[in-house]
């Protein structure tokens, strides 16, 4: 049973372009996966995404008119396990669950799917869950990011930031055939806002043309040989492809002044908490016109060396 019904909010979900959506940032989510032509999401309930999970399930008779299947998990495994579908046809899809010890459960579905890359995007919404106001052990994300070469995003905690990275994610996933993780905290998933809206749409290639034109890749299996050449191929095709992509896309950020003897290089997700230390300090106003350089990473893994050297040698101190 749902924690609390969404079933009046998910009707603005059916707004258009152009239009501008107002509401919380778990709406916002479902909102930007509708825009991005997903064929199928899923996810087990935790903290704290467990009302995405309860939005997704209030939205389902909409996802149903765009063709989208919807299932709540009998576990984070069941839900990782669901992403093989991208793996050998170009179908989108999102799954989602509780930061480290949800990962821990999906991790053998999860390190396969990396191990033998995707074809069509593939997200994974992970309800980050370490800091103040954590319910768990302090524990992050990073380590299974970086154990299985996944990339993870962690936006700004501002709905327009939300939307353009679970866009981004998708294309990112596709643009480097590898599964990407998008973290957000508590205060992420609940904070209000607004931005301009797109269309919702149907998937170009949907689960019926899947199974009516079944594929079969044995490269893509993860048995010896093939999960040797896969390794490989993180390393000489998917890494190089993605650092492109992220560089190309802008998805990190530099803001606050253009110029200052110090700096501070600050993971998404963190940004609010930052310019309200700043703002109580004197050194930024409440919209975060800050009085130092900010470097913003809405990308946390893979880094970009060169974005980090460009950033760092004209300040005398970066933190």
């Amino acid at each position: 049973m749902a924690e609390r019904s969404f079933a009046k909010e998910v009707e603005t979900l059916r707004i258009g372009d152009g239009e501008i959506f107002h509401g919380e940032g778990i709406l916002a989510v479902t909102k930007a996966l509708l825009q991005s032509g997903v064929s199928y999401v899923g996810g087990y309930q935790g903290a704290p995404i467990s009302h995405l999970m309860d939005v997704l399930a209030d939205a389902e008779p909409l996802m149903q008119e765009l063709g989208i299947h919807f299932e709540a998990s009998a576990s984070e495994a069941s839900a990782a396990a669901m992403l093989a579908a991208s793996v050998n046809y170009p179908l989108r899809g999102a799954v989602t669950w509780k930061s480290t010890v949800g990962t821990n459960v999906a991790s053998d579905a999860l390190a396969n799917v990396s191990s033998g890359g995707v074809t069509g995007g593939a997200l994974v919404i992970i309800g980050e869950d370490y800091g103040e106001g954590s319910s768990i052990m302090q524990e992050r994300s990073h380590a299974f990011a970086m154990k299985s070469q996944m990339w993870l995003l962690d936006p700004r905690p501002n709905l327009a930031s939300i939307v353009d990275m679970v866009e981004l994610g998708f294309q990112l996933s596709e643009a480097s055939n590898t599964p990407v993780m998008l973290e957000l905290r508590i205060r992420t998933c609940h904070v209000y806002g607004s931005f301009t809206a797109k269309d919702n749409r149907a998937a170009t290639f949907s689960l019926r043309d899947a199974m009516e034109n079944p594929v079969r890749d044995t490269g893509r299996i993860v048995l010896p040989p093939a999960n040797f050449a896969h390794e490989q191929e993180k390393v000489a095709k998917r890494w190089p492809a993605a650092i492109d992509f992220i560089k190309s896309r802008r998805m990190n950020e530099f803001l606050g002044a253009a110029t200052g003897d110090v700096g501070i290089i600050v993971q998404g997700g963190l940004y609010n908490n930052l310019i309200r230390a700043l703002e109580v300090e004197g050194l930024s106003d409440v919209f975060g016109k800050a009085r130092l350089p900010i470097y913003v990473l809405n990308v946390t893994y893979p880094l970009i060396t060169e974005e980090i050297v460009a950033f760092a040698p004209i300040r005398k101190r970066c933190f």
